[in-house]
């Protein structure tokens, strides 16, 4: 792979992560409007808030760091889009290196974002409660959710690609 095209994949990247996030927001805001309140009530009763909150305030513990309520907010947000800066590039992988077509490689980036990061890490990691604490509709959410951030991250690197003439 060229350097040119290993910088032009990262920096789409970078703003793939950022616009998916946005897309994913409201997405998964009007699913959860959407749910039996029953199950609403649930998630809210285990959940022990954001978990990107949660990293920052656990990560900044450990490292001794004391953090105003402001910079817990504003680390929690480079939390919350820095991890999804950092999987964006994903897309462009699967892109360069399978055959896999715009779609099948934005729903794969966003449903290996959903299972690894939410449904491993952040529990494995304390970032929330156990799996099995929230109603099934919860992880069917999120994982639609991330599907909506892996189509985002498709669209936004395939236009920057058709931009640079630099596609697959």
């Amino acid at each position: 792979m060229k350097l040119r095209t290993l910088v032009t994949d990262l920096a789409l990247s970078t703003a793939a992560g950022y616009l998916g996030t946005k897309a994913m927001e409201p997405v998964s805001m009007k699913l959860y409007e959407l749910e039996p309140a029953e199950a609403r009530a649930r998630e809210d009763a285990v959940r022990p808030g954001a978990p990107y909150r949660i990293a920052a305030e656990k990560l900044t513990k450990v490292f001794g760091f004391r953090l105003s309520e402001q910079q817990l907010d504003r680390l929690s947000l480079i939390f919350h889009y820095g991890l999804a800066i950092q999987w964006a590039p994903l897309y462009p992988l699967l892109r360069r290196r399978t055959s896999f077509t715009p779609i099948t490689a934005g729903l794969a980036t966003g449903a290996a974002m959903s299972i690894v990061a939410d449904e491993l890490m952040t529990p494995a990691f304390g970032f929330s409660a156990p799996n099995l604490d929230y109603p099934l509709v919860t992880h069917l959410r999120g994982f639609a959710a991330h599907l909506a951030f892996g189509l985002a991250v498709a669209a936004v690197i395939e236009a920057g690609w058709a931009a640079t003439g630099d596609r697959p």
